[in-house]
């Protein structure tokens, strides 16, 4: 069973993506690289993560959410994050990411 599920809006335009796993690290972040690269289609233009469950993101998550960013900034709007838990929103403070990313 995957750590990630993704779900397409029936226009395509939005890409849902639900990571199922306590702690985005290096030891997860490469299935979801391969996972995400397989759920691409170009007429994405919004990408929500939920983090909800993930209690731990160490600078591979936060590489890997960048990447996600990166793919869709040609379209201009933010990755949104919901339902990250504190521990994961202070790393991103930390780094001052809540300007790059919507966080809900």
């Amino acid at each position: 069973l995957s750590s990630f599920r993704f779900e397409h809006r029936p226009d395509h335009k939005e890409l849902r993506v639900c990571l199922t796993v306590p702690q985005f690290t290096a030891a997860t972040v490469p299935e979801f690289k391969i996972a995400f690269e397989n759920a691409w289609k170009p007429d994405i233009t919004r990408v929500v993560l939920d983090l909800s469950t993930v209690e731990f993101m160490d600078s591979s998550g936060v590489g890997a959410l960048l990447g996600v960013q990166k793919r869709l900034s040609s379209q201009g709007e933010p990755v949104t994050l919901k339902g990250a838990r504190p521990a994961v929103v202070s790393v991103l403070e930390l780094l001052r990411l809540q300007r790059v990313f919507k966080i809900e």
